[in-house]
């Protein structure tokens, strides 16, 4: 199954056993809208409301951390998810937070696993099928799993400011990651390339085709021969731009979790303003 998925493919194969679809939507505090709300309004017939914006470590001291391996392995089974199931991921955000859920899924080894290109929005635009059945799933006992991708942290992060190892991707919008007058931030990690990940994906909100996105970090000054990192405000931005490279085909690419609300707090580290 490819990474990315259309509506016909989905609307194809969405009967079949092994499908399962997660809505995978998350939206920014200052949005005014309730994602689960929204899911019980209408979704996808079938799919099942994965609460991303709770899918969190809140033990760790990182904001919005990526949940712990028991964590994930118990929101899986309360949504009786077994293991091997094709999983399709789909939201309705201006920050497609599905790349956030792909992230971690894929962190977890879940791999037969989908991003719906376009997400509800192209869905709804097409007229497909809504529902506001809520589908009750027996929960199962899922296994911890082992992680199979890295999590970078601000330590690694600082050290790379010396040994220059990846190449830092800040996902922000423009105004925020040269620390612009009235955008709330500071600037950005030094030496940090600027990709706003709306440059990923096209007026519908479908994603690039891989070499236009290629062409996207290219004209920032990102060097695809060499590792990247991938940063935001909270990671969740970040992982739109993974996603993207991923697309590509390429592989050795990261995420910092802890991002700008890590990295911009600590008092200690070093901002970069300006381009």
């Amino acid at each position: 199954m490819d990474k990315l998925v259309s509506t016909e493919w989905l609307a194809a194969r969405m009967s079949s056993d092994d499908i399962v679809i997660l809505d995978a939507t998350q939206h920014l505090p200052d949005a005014g809208r309730d994602a689960r709300a929204e899911f019980e309004d209408g979704h996808i017939p079938g799919a099942r409301f994965l609460d991303l914006a709770s899918f969190v470590d809140e033990e760790s001291d990182v904001p919005k951390a990526v949940p712990s391996a028991e964590q994930f392995a118990e929101r899986m089974g309360d949504l009786g998810i077994a293991p091997g199931s094709r999983i399709i991921l789909y939201d309705d955000s201006a920050i497609r937070s599905s790349a956030r859920a792909w992230f971690i899924l894929d962190r977890y080894g879940e791999d037969n696993l989908a991003v719906l290109d376009g997400g509800l929005a192209k869905w709804r635009a097409e007229g497909r099928e809504l529902s506001q059945r809520i589908v009750e799933n027996a929960p199962r006992h899922r296994a911890e799993p082992e992680p199979t991708r890295e999590v970078r942290t601000k330590e690694e992060i600082r050290e790379n400011l010396e040994d220059a190892q990846w190449q830092v991707v800040d996902a922000r919008d423009t105004a925020r990651f040269e620390g612009k007058e009235g955008s709330g931030s500071e600037g950005h990690i030094p030496g940090a390339r600027n990709v706003p990940f709306v440059r990923l994906l096209n007026d519908d909100g479908t994603y690039k085709d891989p070499n236009a996105i290629r062409t996207e970090f290219e004209r920032a000054g990102v060097d695809l021969e060499r590792p990247v990192v991938t940063t935001c405000n909270s990671g969740m931005t970040a992982a739109v731009l993974l996603f993207g490279l991923e697309l590509t085909g390429k592989e050795d690419v990261e995420l910092y979790d802890g991002s700008w609300m890590e990295w911009g707090s600590d008092p200690e580290l070093p901002k970069e303003s300006g381009e």
